[in-house]
């Protein structure tokens, strides 16, 4: 394909996403960029601290003409919070354990050379989409998928601190382990305005259908509806939510009569100091406010 723009393409690679296999992904995405004659500009970095940095002084200034990360969900935050409320589209090479994001675009999984094609093609008709814009005693940031204060920002802590296993499965086992000595929450949320105590198990906010790696947390959620849902499992006994909580996997969960949805375009989730995950990265400590950032992204995906 000939590339339709003068400037490069900046590239951010995650080369430990996928147990280690980012850095192929992003050797491939590179070769695959070179072959179609687009230049291009490597921002990855030592960290992704680093990177980001390196993202968005080359957004800011004007230097590249997209960004393309190649990683899972943690490498896409990064894009978003790179390219978020600018006219540089994000493209995604998904190559992680955790692809919501891609999956969400209807992007291609696991598939480098597949995934570089698509980008390129979307690269003179990008869309946009919405995000969740969020503000912690950490600062600002954007989020794609969801924001978490609860039950299951707990288990990706724990999972995170986790060195083996590797893989979905490391989750499943942070869960159960979690599940040991977890009593439920007492949150005092605002929702739209509206103070609300909820003792629950979690609250998370949902801009798209799924999150940790292909759980369907909200399946009716959409990234260009102009609203957020707050997904609420209210408190239930532990072997009720061992139950349950595998069900999202399928949506399964939806009819619970523990589940409920609450649409809205602002919320504050106060869950009392406990650790708040956006898209699977620590964005700070609860109380956490997020609210609707609507059409503040452009992608490199199949318009719908």
């Amino acid at each position: 394909m000939t590339p339709t723009n003068t400037l490069p393409i900046g590239v951010v690679i995650n080369p430990t996403s996928g147990k280690g296999k980012g850095a192929a992904a992003g050797a491939e995405v590179l070769k695959q960029l070179a072959e179609a004659g687009q230049a291009t500009l490597n921002l990855s970095g030592a960290n992704a601290e680093v990177a980001l940095a390196a993202a968005r002084h080359a957004v800011t200034a004007g230097e590249i003409s997209a960004l393309l990360v190649v990683g899972g969900d943690g490498a896409v935050h990064l894009g978003v919070n790179a390219c978020a409320g600018s006219l540089v589209p994000l493209g995604i090479v998904a190559a992680g354990t955790g692809n919501d994001a891609a999956l969400t675009l209807g992007l291609p999984l696991n598939d480098p050379i597949a995934a570089t094609a698509a980008a390129l093609a979307a690269l003179s008709n990008p869309h946009t989409v919405d995000l969740i814009a969020g503000s912690s005693e950490h600062g600002q940031f954007h989020a794609f998928c969801t924001v978490s204060a609860g039950f299951d920002a707990l288990v990706n802590r724990r999972a995170n601190r986790m060195r083996w296993p590797r893989g979905p499965i490391r989750y499943q086992i942070a869960m159960v382990l979690e599940l040991l000595s977890f009593r439920g929450i007492s949150y005092r949320n605002v929702i739209n305005g509206q103070a609300r105590d909820i003792e629950a198990m979690l609250c998370a906010v949902a801009n798209a259908p799924s999150f940790g790696g292909g759980m369907l947390i909200a399946p009716h959620a959409q990234v260009n509806d102009g609203q957020l849902d707050l997904f609420v499992v209210h408190k239930i006994p532990r072997l009720e939510l061992l139950k349950v909580f595998p069900k999202v996997f399928t949506g399964a969960h939806v009819t619970h009569p523990s589940v409920e949805f609450v649409p809205g375009t602002r919320f504050t989730l106060n869950s009392g100091a406990l650790p708040a995950y956006a898209d699977g990265e620590f964005v700070g400590n609860s109380p956490i406010d997020v609210w609707i950032a609507p059409q503040a992204l452009r992608v490199l995906a199949p318009a719908g």
